[in-house]
């Protein structure tokens, strides 16, 4: 059976107005976030300022500057006079905000991706355990329970703790870990 494609999907859309309210807003919605992106992606690469001014086809206003509209707009409005100090001063702290914002990001998706992998590893390590560390609650003894009980607390609350850590955005751990965190207790076979 032949279907036909529903979508256009990434050809090359030739640049005339489209003639549609409703598809010329949401075709201007899309290439917005795409200029955006684009500006994003000078201003990191190449480390340039930029401005970028743009009105919906309902009027509304959007833009995009860095590192100030003022260091942008001062010198296209005025070319023959040279940015003040403060001007000077105010980008110098808006770049370097930004730079600061771009690494506190970069730390979180390495964060990120670690916690990913070590979610994979102790997946396959559950997989593959060859202990069954889900054995009927009545084959505990109290000492048993107690310690397994005593270990998920830890958990949770190291769990706890390293959410609050990425919330404020701190990379290490303050604390040490306990005995028996890594250490799972199961139940004694005696």
């Amino acid at each position: 059976m032949d279907k036909e494609k529903k979508t256009a999907g990434r050809q090359s859309i030739p640049m005339e107005r489209i003639e549609n309210p409703e598809d010329r807003y949401t075709t201007f919605s899309k290439r917005r976030s795409g200029l955006y992106k684009k500006a994003n992606n000078l201003v990191e690469e190449c480390g340039v300022d930029i401005g970028i001014a743009l009105f919906s086809p309902a009027g509304n206003p959007f833009s995009f500057f860095h590192p100030t509209p003022n260091l942008i707009l001062d010198p296209v409005e005025n070319p023959n006079i040279e940015l003040s100090e403060s001007t000077k001063l105010v980008a110098a702290y808006a770049r370097n905000n930004v730079n600061q914002t771009n690494s506190r990001i970069n730390e979180i998706e390495t964060i990120e991706e670690g916690v990913k992998s070590q979610m994979l590893l102790l997946e396959q390590l559950n997989k593959t355990r060859q202990i069954d560390s889900y054995k009927c609650i009545d084959q505990f003894k109290a000492d048993d329970i107690i310690k397994y009980e005593a270990w998920l607390q830890s958990v949770v609350f190291g769990l706890e703790n390293h959410l609050k850590q990425l919330g404020n955005g701190a990379s290490s751990s303050s604390e040490a870990p306990s005995d028996n965190a890594d250490n799972s207790p199961s139940a004694s076979n005696e």
